[in-house]
């Protein structure tokens, strides 16, 4: 618009200097007798040709085609407020004291008011597309008129007007009438796309009937969603924008910016379902240092799902790899597949990238069933509850924690743990669930399997974080907020330990306890296996870490019995410059464990 003004006053003023050069050539014709009428006639002519060609479609541009944009982006934006009013109601819409009347009230608004939306922006988007093309023929048609005029003046004065200026006249006239056809085919096809659209029923435009299946692959995920902001102490509300993924990190853009801002990094965060006053489909997301959580609300359950299983997919950083898109569906396809009984193990090993590589001495035993492994039906535990009383207990008394699967209490106290070696590591309780056997790693690889199975089927997002403490003498689940002790086992007690095969950051152990239910003096030898999967980067570090501090553990389990031979062993040991601390770097992998079992950790 300001340019048309601008251009608009340009060609009033060239059409004013020409009334004035005919209104001076008529003066002048006065003086030159037989010349009058002929030099009058060709300014005029000019002048008049001016007006009618250059000066008239301009205006009626204007007052057409850019007044009736104003007026449909104002219809469009009375019908956007409408809308975002009938969401806000929507929104508010109780989910424990449900009204059906007041409900359907409500989601009828909602769609009358979406059919309002969509028709007037319908109507503005297509005058939007239109303006593309009538712009441009309103821009040439003044010019082409100017054009003319002045090349009708001068044919009429003198013959300087060469053929290829001709040529160059008819090509800019065949140019208009392309444009003129092209704006035709395009706002027939609008027409046509604009009736299928609006003669959909009503059921489309009501929020939560969405028909289409959840997308649990999507690494990039946009939409509005309401966000909950602190307005006072105790005060909350809540506000709707758009938010969008780009890479690893959450964009907001409010309503009217021209670009949008980051709101949280998503790398490494958590993400999970959370209960939140009385609304519905809401969820939480908490930064991997705990520091920073908000939370959000979909407006039904499959944005709600999709916008959770995407931003689990972005905080597990799948858009760095090569061909995000199919890694995450290779990983959703693990989770569904993951519920089907392997026939073997040795299929298994087929599929993961290194099929040859060997954790342990343990021969794989390729005829094992997973039934054989672990009973079906098992129920898994997905966290490590720790009930008032015994925190009470542990703070007062600094007493251990009774291990629920199988471990028995001693008097041993945390401070009496043999202080050799201590390691620390931030790990995140994926479950835990009882097995058949403690001998093999394949019994490990089951668990992990029906634990991410089950996480993956149920929806179940949520994650504890801990803290696990690998010592010369047990391991220890510590909380780290309370550095209250969740669980902790004997090294004697734990028979096996492997990472996953493909995801080095999953790992997990199996622990021996004892069973006295059936009244037996010793008690029947019962197994649990525990999955971890590791909170930091450098995940094939980490786990080797895991396995050389549980190598460690063990060699000093054995030789702290025997002073000469736990002499020996802290001789051949890494240690720092001053002696305090033990050096775990790939390095001591030759000294500690020797050459062959360092490079298969490492590889693990």
């Amino acid at each position: 618009t300001d340019y048309t003004n601008q251009l608009l006053q340009s060609m009033q003023r060239v059409y004013g200097a020409q009334s004035e050069m005919g209104l001076a050539t008529e003066q002048l014709s006065r003086q030159l007798l037989e010349y009058e009428k002929q030099l009058n006639t060709l300014h005029s002519e000019l002048a008049t040709e001016m007006a009618d060609r250059m000066i008239f479609p301009m205006i009626q541009f204007r007052e057409k085609d850019l007044t009736e944009i104003s007026t449909l982006r104002e219809i469009f934006g009375i019908a956007s407020d409408e809308h975002e009013a009938a969401m806000v109601k929507y929104s508010r819409l109780p989910k424990k004291k449900e009204s059906e009347k007041v409900k359907a009230e409500l989601v009828g608004e909602v769609a009358y008011s979406r059919r309002k939306q969509h028709q007037a922006s319908m109507q503005y988007y297509c005058a939007l597309n239109a303006l593309q093309y009538r712009k441009r023929v309103a821009m040439l048609e003044p010019m082409l008129g100017y054009t003319q005029a002045q090349i009708h003046f001068y044919k009429k004065g003198m013959d300087l007007v060469s053929k290829k200026m001709d040529s160059f006249l008819a090509s800019v006239s065949s140019m208009t009438q392309s444009i003129q056809a092209q704006l035709d085919s395009e706002a027939e096809a609008m027409r046509l796309t604009q009736r299928e659209l609006l003669s959909m029923e009503d059921t489309v435009y009501m929020p939560d009937r969405d028909p289409v299946p959840v997308n649990r692959t999507l690494i990039q995920k946009a939409g509005y969603l309401n966000i909950r902001n602190k307005t006072g102490l105790v005060t909350t509300a809540w506000d709707r924008l758009y938010f969008f993924t780009q890479g690893g990190n959450l964009m907001c853009q409010p309503r009217g910016a021209v670009a949008g801002g980051m709101v949280l990094d998503l790398d490494n965060s958590s993400v999970m379902a959370v209960e939140c006053e009385d609304r519905r489909y809401c969820f939480q997301i908490t930064s991997p240092s705990g520091k920073t959580s908000m939370i959000l609300q979909a407006e039904s359950r499959k944005e709600y799902e999709e916008w959770i299983c995407t931003l689990n997919n972005i905080s597990r950083q799948i858009y760095l790899t090569d061909n995000p898109e199919a890694v995450a569906i290779r990983l959703n396809q693990s989770a569904i597949q993951a519920v089907t009984p392997i026939t073997s193990f040795e299929k298994r090993g087929a599929g993961s990238p290194n099929p040859n590589r060997k954790y342990n001495n343990t021969p794989p035993n390729s005829s094992v069933l997973p039934e054989d492994l672990i009973v079906p039906g098992t129920p898994i535990q997905f966290d490590i509850m720790l009930p008032a009383s015994e925190f009470q207990d542990q703070n007062r008394a600094g007493g251990r924690r009774t291990n629920p699967f199988g471990e028995t209490d001693d008097d041993s106290s945390p401070e009496s743990d043999d202080t050799l070696l201590q390691q620390v590591f931030a790990v995140r309780f994926l479950g835990s669930m009882a097995v058949r056997s403690g001998q093999t790693q394949e019994v490990i690889y089951e668990a992990m399997r029906q634990v991410l199975a089950a996480r993956a089927i149920h929806n179940i997002f949520r994650t504890t974080e801990s803290h696990l403490m690998v010592t010369s003498s047990c391991l220890r689940l510590i909380d780290p907020q309370t550095q209250v002790t969740r669980i902790s086992f004997q090294l004697q007690e734990v028979t096996q330990f492997a990472a996953h095969q493909e995801n080095g950051r999953l790992m997990g152990f199996v622990v021996e306890g004892r069973d006295w239910s059936e009244g037996d003096e010793e008690g029947e030898p019962s197994f649990s296996a525990f999955v971890f999967e590791s909170n930091t980067e450098g995940e094939k570090v980490v786990v080797t870490r895991h396995f050389s501090c549980m190598n460690l553990s063990l060699s000093f389990c054995v030789c702290v019995k025997d002073p000469e031979a736990l002499a020996q062993l802290m001789k051949n040991m890494p240690l720092t410059n001053d002696g305090k601390f033990l050096l775990l770097d790939s390095e001591t992998g030759d000294t500690a464990n020797g050459g062959v079992a360092d490079e298969e950790e490492s590889e693990a």
